[in-house]
């Protein structure tokens, strides 16, 4: 009798194992979805060879690369950009058109992640009104709580407030860094006080320690042969700093340069988030509590310092070469924390970024920087000249022209009709390639071409009148460092690659758009796609699984 009990016993266990086992291998313990911003597909290959083993050759030797990724839609900014990663939407149907973009309502421009309702919880009032309420879509962050009837934790975290709080989605906790008091900090969306780890992080004076260090290159700089020499003309210096060159001795520049912001600027800015990450594991224990959970990383740093130095810079390449580093420390303790194949991995970027153009014009390659402020000036010069007295011309940012509606209402002038004039005026600046109206992308389908990428970020209600178009490698900007925004190639193609939980390694150049991201987790997760979203599942990835 009592070996059959025995018997029943060990079957009984056996099976809750077997179930348990199923169970834990049906869902990844944990999700982390990696934006590096303003990261080029093309930085895995020119500094790939002086990669480690253990951080982006995850992904490009143990994942799977779709090589051929990119945006598709125009502007191709950072709010925007992570809005449709996560949302697996395009700025059409999420309502994030720009970082900052003009609303006639207000009469003013809004940023795309302020809300005036909600106060800091650390850091420091100015930085606090912060939520994702201008985004109109959910986003796969929101799916995987819903779907667990919100037992999943979903938390975002970048320098960026904008890169922690749209990654978060609507249901989701975000954290960012202020850079007035260099503490980690949320909103009262999130919370009414930060959670005891954060608290207790912030009581660490990371900052401080990073910014004690001097930022030299990690390499001997002679072995950066994939950059341009590292004093040259097209670069950015730091204020109290003649030239932009290494070493940056961060205690003597921080004063004159942001003080605790000046962080950002600095591969440091890409440890400092991580540090908070595991900070952020640890204390809401993610990945540790038998569902899944969605930890959203943004590193920030690679775009401030890109825009400074410009991509062919040693700093740039020294950057991704740190982050190498940081990445694989953080993949080995994911194994340790959670357990390898035990958690998902998918890295993309939220833009990528053009080079400098007077070093374009100096290699003789047609480029050139485009002054806003005057064309704004000779725009409401020719509407004067041309409609009569009035302030005809509200607002000109983003490459879109606002004109006065309720102004040409008011003098039965034919709307439609003023669009198309202005926009034929505008082609005759130098650097505009095309001008668009908001009345053709209205009424016209497009599925090609510069037209289609405009109208794919073309927002009925948010959008502009008049839209442009620049000249390959022409920007809105100064003489040094660049900028991005554009739908050409050198903005668009990014990377796109999973790894971990159910990836089986691999490659392909099928072209891919970065709103197949969310659609391709909600596969592999069996969850809902996002509310609006028009990406499809990749293929490779969720056939291969």
């Amino acid at each position: 009798m009592v070996s059959k009990i025995l018997a029943v016993f060990f079957a009984v266990s056996l099976f809750a194992l077997s179930a348990s086992a199923q169970q834990t291998n049906d869902q990844p313990k944990l999700v982390v979805g990696i934006i590096v911003d303003q990261m080029r597909q093309e930085y895995l290959y020119r500094f790939g060879d002086r990669f480690g083993e253990g951080g982006f050759k995850r992904f490009t030797e143990q994942g799977f690369m779709m090589t051929n990724g990119h945006y598709n839609y125009i502007p191709t900014y950072t709010g925007p950009g992570h809005a449709s990663v996560y949302t697996g939407t395009t700025p059409a149907t999420h309502g994030i058109i720009a970082n900052n973009w003009y609303v006639r309502q207000l009469n003013r421009a809004i940023y795309c992640a302020e809300d005036s309702t909600v106060t800091n919880v650390g850091g420091t009032p100015g930085n606090g009104n912060i939520s994702p309420r201008n985004l109109l879509s959910t986003t796969i962050s929101d799916e995987l709580r819903f779907s667990t009837a919100k037992r999943s934790k979903v938390v975002g975290i970048a320098i960026k407030d904008r890169g922690a709080s749209l990654p978060a989605g609507h249901t989701g906790d975000a954290y960012w860094y202020d850079s007035d008091n260099g503490e980690w900090m949320t909103s009262t969306y999130y919370h009414q006080a930060l959670p005891q780890w954060a608290a207790d992080f912030n009581t660490k004076k990371r900052p401080d320690y990073y910014l004690g260090q001097t930022w030299n290159t990690l390499y001997p700089i002679e072995s950066y042969v994939n950059s341009l020499p590292d004093n040259n003309d097209y670069e950015a210096p730091f204020i109290g700093k003649s030239t932009p060159t290494f070493p940056y001795v961060l205690d003597s520049l921080r004063k004159n340069n942001g003080d605790y912001g000046l962080i950002a600027s600095t591969p440091y800015g890409n440890s400092l988030t991580l540090d908070f990450a595991y900070a952020a594991i640890e204390g809401e224990k993610l990945g540790q509590r038998g569902v899944t959970d969605l930890l959203a990383v943004s590193f920030s740093s690679p775009d401030y310092i890109g825009h400074r130095f410009g991509p062919s810079s040693i700093e740039v390449e020294d950057n991704y070469l740190r982050l190498d580093k940081d990445l694989a420390a953080f993949f080995d303790y994911l194994d340790q924390k959670i357990g390898k194949g035990q958690y998902l991995v998918f890295i993309s970027a939220d833009h990528a970024v053009a080079e400098v153009p007077s070093y374009m014009v100096s290699e003789r390659v047609p480029a050139g920087n485009f002054n806003t402020g005057l064309i704004l000036g000779q725009l409401r010069g020719f509407a004067q000249a041309k409609y009569g007295d009035g302030n005809w011309i509200l607002n000109f940012s983003n490459e879109q022209v606002f004109v006065n509606k309720d102004l040409a209402r008011e003098k039965n002038m034919d709307f439609e009709l003023m669009q198309r004039e202005i926009a034929d005026y505008s082609l005759r600046f130098k650097g505009v390639k095309e001008a668009y109206t908001a009345a053709d992308l209205k009424k016209m389908e497009y599925n090609f071409g510069s037209k289609h990428l405009l109208q794919m970020g073309f927002n009925h209600k948010a959008s502009g009148d008049v839209l442009f178009v620049l000249e390959p490698a022409w920007l809105a900007g100064g003489q040094r460092g660049t900028t991005h925004g554009s739908g050409y190639t050198y903005d668009t193609h990014v990377p796109i690659a999973f790894y971990g939980w159910g990836i089986k390694p691999g490659t392909s150049s099928t072209y891919t758009t970065v709103t197949d991201i969310a659609p391709t987790l909600s596969v592999l997760l069996k969850i809902k796609f996002p509310n609006g979203a028009i990406g499809q599942p990749i293929k490779e990835i969720v056939d291969g699984k």
